[in-house]
């Protein structure tokens, strides 16, 4: 072979060039799937949605460094009359982090102890029932949802995956990229060190730089030893790869003009060469081509170039191929749905969901709890409270830096209300859909879903409101709570609400009245959930008060915390959906069946993405699904109830 000038006349743009490249590949085959540990899945694909096999914590642990006591034992302390404890007998020692002794259900910090030289300590306030401890499942619940199929696997998802118990994930396989550094003057960084430069020598540093490129993007890499400007043992590495199998091949240097810039004659020979040169300072000399269906780039030796040019072309085909999208992070003017409180003098990175409503992009504060992982895999972005600042007031614009890429945000349908765990499953059914359509759901309760829709900060509600005097749900309450505004009543499901309980029912619970009789401990939902509305009701059926039953103002805001809170012997019972019991595994004493509805403002209802997700409600796919959850019918599952 010999060699020649290159003289590239036919420069491209770079939107030009993407369009060559792309279509050329668009038929390039996406990476398979491989099953690996969890720990190992950073920057991954997953291929299979991730459930939870364990709740998080897997017990009551203490949230701080004290006494752990019966809570009880704490009423009636102050200043002026003290109560003396004494350590092993009714209050433990304890550590933050540590499982929390039989008997025992709340923390008192040691900075709030005073002890006596007899072993004792004294306390001079009460503490209430599980305060300083983070109980069993507050992060995370066996059985829910953690990531849909097509989530990217960050540093937060893996400690939400193992702390989930879920210790290996289907993903896409990563595509391998051989890089292969070419010319005369370059040397590696090792011989530089042992013995210093000599003049017309250059340190290869673009290999390393592309490795690491190739890592950002989900890639591995294998660096070439350098190769000296010789065309003929340039062309065999390359044609030694390319029959090895590698996925893409990254040729630096030798892709400008000069005699000895090889790239172009070497993809010529063994494929073709699509494009060389861009209309772009600096990476004008990119070249790229395919050899046996393999895309072969020949990239400028110049570092920055060598950056623009991965960044522009082969980086973005690597995404491509494992399914990946990663765009710059955006900061945008986003308006809070509730006020943010802070504390003065520390600067706080509150997460956020993030959704566009109206034109509006409307920010929901997630829990702050620094034990809560899923704070963060579930954020779309970070509001920073400055340090001399008590909070951000509701509806007053505050920037927000994304975490995801605006054009996701947008195509986020944003659900407030009640919990179902058929969300879960229609968050990820929607996501096999080719247009991007998400949901967030934020369980505010139903009656907080119908004050979403009268504030304008969410797409739609979901709700399950009994309207006692006529048994209809929802319709009444529509009426009364949003006068004037023009909304349609989609049915999601029909589902199965009972007492659930213990496993093998120990307590032999009957019904509801058996609450008071047997002096039961009940765990609540939160006032002005339909769940909450639907036991006060029944109550009031029984002749029953509130005062009647103990546990009732202790509340959780999901069907799951409250299961969770019955399987972890915090309550003898809780009033919940049978998929919440079946999912870990108690008993169900049947109430009722309800109904549970999707409430969606006329002005949003023909938008594509809300008519995505209705059009996914209605497949056999997602009926079947849900009925695989137990306590569900989808007899009347996409069908309009109701329109005002």
């Amino acid at each position: 072979m010999t060699s020649k000038r290159n003289i590239y006349l036919k420069m491209k743009s770079i939107e030009e060039a993407k369009k060559i490249l792309f279509d050329k590949f668009s038929t390039l085959a996406t990476m398979g799937s491989e099953t690996i540990s969890s720990v190992e899945a950073q920057g991954r694909v997953l291929v299979e949605p991730a459930v939870a096999a364990l709740s998080s914590p897997n017990f009551h642990a203490a949230a701080m460094d004290g006494i752990a006591v019966d809570a009880g034992v704490t009423f009636g302390a102050s200043p002026d009359a003290p109560i003396v404890l004494h350590p092993g007998a009714d209050a433990f020692w304890v550590n933050t982090g540590h499982v929390m002794p039989e008997g025992t259900n709340a923390v008192i910090m040691i900075e709030n102890l005073n002890i006596l030289d007899d072993q004792g300590v004294e306390i001079e306030a009460p503490v209430f029932p599980w305060q300083n401890v983070r109980k069993m499942g507050e992060d995370i619940v066996a059985t829910e949802l953690l990531f849909p199929r097509g989530h990217t696997i960050t540093a937060y998802s893996m400690g939400a995956l193992v702390s989930g118990g879920v210790f290996s994930v289907c993903v896409r396989k990563r595509p391998n990229v051989l890089i292969i550094p070419t010319g005369n003057e370059l040397r590696q960084w090792e011989k530089i060190q042992q013995r210093g430069m000599v003049p017309g020598e250059v340190i290869d540093s673009n290999s390393h730089v592309l490795a690491a490129l190739c890592r950002d993007h989900g890639a591995t890499s294998l660096c070439h030893t350098l190769l000296k400007d010789n065309l003929e043992t340039m062309t065999a590495a390359v044609e030694e790869a390319i029959i090895k199998g590698v996925d893409m091949v990254l040729i630096i240097g030798g892709s400008s003009a000069g005699s000895e810039d090889f790239a172009k004659p070497i993809v010529e020979a063994l494929g073709e060469v699509l494009l060389h040169g861009v209309t772009m300072m600096p990476g004008k000399p990119v070249l790229f081509g395919t050899i046996q269906g393999k895309p072969v780039f020949g990239i400028p030796g110049y570092p920055v170039s060598a950056i623009v040019a991965f960044e522009q072309f082969a980086g973005p085909l690597l995404l491509s191929m494992q399914g990946l999208y990663r765009p710059d992070r955006e900061k945008a003017m986003v308006i809070p749905g509730r006020k943010m409180a802070s504390k003065l003098g520390q600067e706080e990175f509150v997460r956020v969901k993030i959704g566009s409503v109206d034109g509006r992009l409307i920010a929901s504060q997630l829990p702050r709890g620094a034990g809560s992982i899923t704070t963060l895999t579930r954020a779309d972005g970070i509001i920073r409270i400055p340090a001399d600042t008590e909070g951000i007031q509701e509806g007053v614009p505050v920037e927000a830096e994304f975490l995801r890429p605006r054009i996701a945000i947008e195509k986020t349908i944003v659900i407030t209300g009640s919990h179902d765990n058929t969300l879960d499953v229609l968050a990820d059914q929607i996501r096999r859909t080719a247009n991007g359509v998400s949901i967030s759901s934020s369980h505010v309760g139903s009656m907080g879903g119908l004050m979403a829709i009268k504030k304008g900060t969410c797409h739609m509600a979901g709700a399950h409101l009994l309207d006692p005097d006529d048994g209809s749900y929802n319709l009444s309450y529509i009426k009364r709570y949003l006068p004037g505004e023009s909304v349609w009543v989609v049915n999601l499901v029909m589902r199965d609400q009972g007492l659930m309980v213990p496993r093998g029912n120990p307590r032999g619970i009957q019904g509801m009245e058996d609450l008071k009789s047997k002096d039961l401990m009940f765990i609540n939902r939160q006032a002005g959930s339909g769940t909450r509305i639907l036991f006060d009701y029944k109550l009031g059926a029984l002749g029953l008060k509130p005062d009647d039953i103990k546990g009732y103002t202790a509340e959780e805001y999901t069907h799951m915390s409250v299961a969770v809170a019955v399987l972890s012997g915090r309550a003898d019972a809780g009033l919940g959906i049978h998929a919440a019991a079946k999912a870990l595994e108690l008993d169900f004493i049947p109430v009722v069946t309800e109904e549970y509805d999707l409430i969606i403002p006329d002005r949003f209802f023909n938008t594509d993405k809300v008519q995505t997700l209705i059009e996914t409600i209605r497949t056999d796919a997602f009926k079947s699904r849900v009925q695989s959850l137990g306590g569900y019918g989808t007899e009347k599952t996409g069908e309009i109830i109701f329109k005002s």
